[in-house]
């Protein structure tokens, strides 16, 4: 079984992603809605273990 993530931990994994999104955004020349939906689903693959940090810290 894997260690949970930290806060620190889970503060650069959202980080990452935000400029990971920045850089897709700015280096695509339309935004359309294939590009849409792998930024949504990369949202949630990254939204639901920082969830759980974060309830289980509180």
């Amino acid at each position: 079984m894997r260690k949970p993530l930290s806060k620190s931990q889970a503060v650069c994994l959202f980080l990452l992603w935000i400029i990971l999104c920045f850089m897709v955004l700015i280096s695509t020349e339309h935004i359309d809605g294939p590009l849409i939906l792998s930024i949504l689903v990369s949202g949630a693959l990254v939204w639901i273990p920082l969830r759980k940090v974060f309830r289980k810290n509180k």
